[in-house]
């Protein structure tokens, strides 16, 4: 009796879990060096909004035990760890407008959007 052993199939990498673009990467470095000084910025995902959920940002003075570090750019940003399944791969941006300023997010997991953008669905 023989066996054929098949070996496994390679695993495709994951995508990183967040990262910044150099408009957020510049934008978050001042706020750090400012007044936010030794907090450290955390992202969550809550469950509001015509579409379901949104991002929730807060400023906190170290990371939870149920926080991921991500750090990119050499910047830290702490993602909850609720969030990540809805956040694998997105990329945080930092856009100026006529009248606003203000973190993005372009998340490939987004299904839609409301229509005021202030939330969204995957």
């Amino acid at each position: 009796m023989s066996t054929t052993i098949t070996p496994a199939k390679p695993r495709r990498a994951l995508p990183p879990l967040m990262q910044l673009s150099e408009a957020a990467a510049e934008r978050l470095a001042a706020l750090y060096a400012k007044g936010d000084e030794g907090k450290l910025l955390r992202i969550a995902v809550s469950t509001k909004g015509c579409s379901g959920m949104s991002y929730d940002m807060s400023w906190v003075d170290a990371p939870a035990s149920t926080d991921e570090v991500v750090v990119d750019k050499g910047l830290t940003v702490l993602v909850d760890r609720k969030a990540t399944l809805f956040l694998i791969g997105t990329t945080m941006d930092y856009e100026v407008k006529s009248l606003s300023a203000g973190f993005t997010f372009v998340n490939p997991n987004e299904k839609g959007r409301c229509g005021c953008g202030e939330s969204f669905h995957v």
